[in-house]
C-alpha cells in the first residue's frame, strides 16, 4: 500500500486529474488532459496485484473475481480522495484513479453559467447534467450542492457510485449514499428516498427506465432532483430520456418532461491556452414557453434555433460557448477544429 499511496501522492502534487495502473507500462498521470508516462520502472502484473488487494475488502474482491471489475472510493488523510476501478485486461489486473479534489470548488471559480444558481434555487423541478466520461460533471454537481449547502435550509440527499466529494452540514442537511454498499442500486436509493422526507435528491447517474421514471415522478411531486447523463449536448440529453420509455409512454413522458425540467447544462472540459489547466466549455437549456412546446410537439431539432436567440436568458450553445473562450484568449483555437467546422 505504501508503493501506491506515494505514486497517488505524487499524482496530486502533479495535480493530475487521473492515474493509470497498467501491466507492462511506468505509472501514467493525465495531466491537463495529457497521458504523462512517469520515469519510473514498468509495473508488473503481481505489483499491481498487490496494490488492489490492499485496498479491496474480501466483498469487494470477491466482487471483483466474479464480476471482472470494481468501483469503490479510496482516500489518503490530509491529501486527497480518489474514485478508483479496477478490472481485468488480458487476463492482468488494471487500476484507473480519478483524483478528487478536498475542496468543492464554487460555481463562479468552474466558470459555469450564474443561471445555474437560479435554477438550483427552485423548489422542485428536474436539472440535467451531461457530457462525455471525465467533462466534470460530478464536479459541477458537487458546486451546486454546495451552493445549496451554504445559501438554502434544505435537507439533500445524494445516490452516488461512488461517493466522490464529502459535503459537511452547513445552512442544508445532506446525507449521503453509496451504491453497492448504502443502497443496493440507484432505483432502490431512489426509491427509498422519497420516504426519507427529501427536499432535494441527487442521482448520480440517471441509467436505466426505473430510475429515469422514478426521478420525472419526484420531481412532479414536488422535489428537486439533479442527475447526469453520458450525452454529448442538452437536445440529446432530452432525447435519451424519452427513448428509455416504451412507444405507447413517450407522448405522456413528452408532456410530464416539459413540466418538470427546468433545465439541462452540457458541458466538455479543454486544456486552457497555457497548459496549467482546464476549462469548461459549456451549453445551457433552460425550460421556457418556447423549449416546452418543443418538447411536447416532438419538435427536437428545433431546439438549437432557441438557445442561440435567447442568450439573453442565459441560454446558448456549446459552440458559441467554445467561440467565447477562443475570444477571452482561454483555450486554443487549434483546439477546438475537431469541434467547430469553419475555424
Amino acid at each position: 500500500m505504501e508503493r501506491l499511496n506515494q505514486l497517488l501522492i505524487a499524482a496530486n502534487y502533479k495535480d493530475a486529474s487521473d492515474v493509470h495502473l497498467v501491466a507492462g507500462s511506468p505509472p501514467v498521470f493525465r495531466i491537463n488532459g495529457t497521458l504523462t508516462p512517469q520515469k519510473q520502472d514498468k509495473l508488473m502484473p503481481e505489483d499491481i496485484y498487490i496494490m488492489a488487494k490492499a485496498i479491496l475488502n474480501d466483498k469487494l474482491w470477491d466482487h471483483l473475481q466474479d464480476k471482472r471489475e470494481v468501483d469503490l472510493s479510496y482516500g489518503i488523510a490530509g491529501v486527497s480522495r480518489f474514485r478508483v476501478n479496477i478490472f481485468y485486461q488480458r487476463n492482468a489486473l488494471s487500476m484507473a484513479f480519478r483524483v478528487i479534489p478536498r475542496e468543492i470548488p464554487s460555481l463562479d471559480s468552474l466558470g459555469l453559467p450564474r443561471q445555474l444558481k437560479e435554477l438550483v434555487g427552485k423548489p422542485h423541478g428536474l436539472i440535467l447534467v451531461s457530457g462525455p466520461t471525465g467533462s466534470g460533471k460530478s464536479t459541477s454537481l458537487a458546486s451546486m450542492i454546495d451552493y445549496m449547502n451554504q445559501e438554502m435550509n434544505r435537507h439533500i440527499i445524494t445516490l452516488e457510485d461512488p461517493i466522490e466529494y464529502l459535503h459537511s452540514h452547513n445552512k442544508s442537511i445532506i446525507e449521503q449514499r453509496e451504491v453497492g454498499f448504502d443502497t443496493l442500486s440507484f432505483k432502490e436509493g431512489l426509491r427509498a428516498s422519497l420516504r426519507q422526507d427529501p427536499d432535494v435528491i441527487l442521482v448520480g447517474e440517471l441509467r436505466d427506465f426505473e430510475t429515469i421514471s422514478t426521478a420525472i415522478t419526484a420531481a412532479e411531486t414536488g422535489h428537486l432532483v439533479l442527475g447526469t447523463l453520458h450525452t454529448q449536448d442538452t437536445t440529446g440529453t432530452i432525447d435519451r430520456i424519452i427513448d428509455v420509455f416504451p412507444a405507447h409512454q413517450k407522448n405522456q413522458i413528452r408532456s410530464m418532461l416539459a413540466n418538470v425540467l427546468l433545465g439541462v447544462l452540457s458541458q466538455r472540459l479543454f486544456p486552457t491556452i497555457n497548459r496549467t489547466g482546464r476549462v469548461a466549455a459549456s451549453e445551457l437549456l433552460i425550460n421556457n414557453p418556447a423549449i416546452k412546446n418543443l418538447i411536447r410537439n416532438e419538435k427536437m431539432h428545433q431546439i438549437p434555433n432557441i438557445l442561440q436567440t435567447a442568450r439573453d436568458q442565459g441560454m446558448h450553445t456549446m459552440e458559441m460557448s467554445m467561440k467565447q473562450l477562443i475570444q477571452e484568449g482561454q483555450i486554443s483555437q487549434l483546439e477546438l477544429l475537431p469541434f467547430i467546422s469553419g475555424l
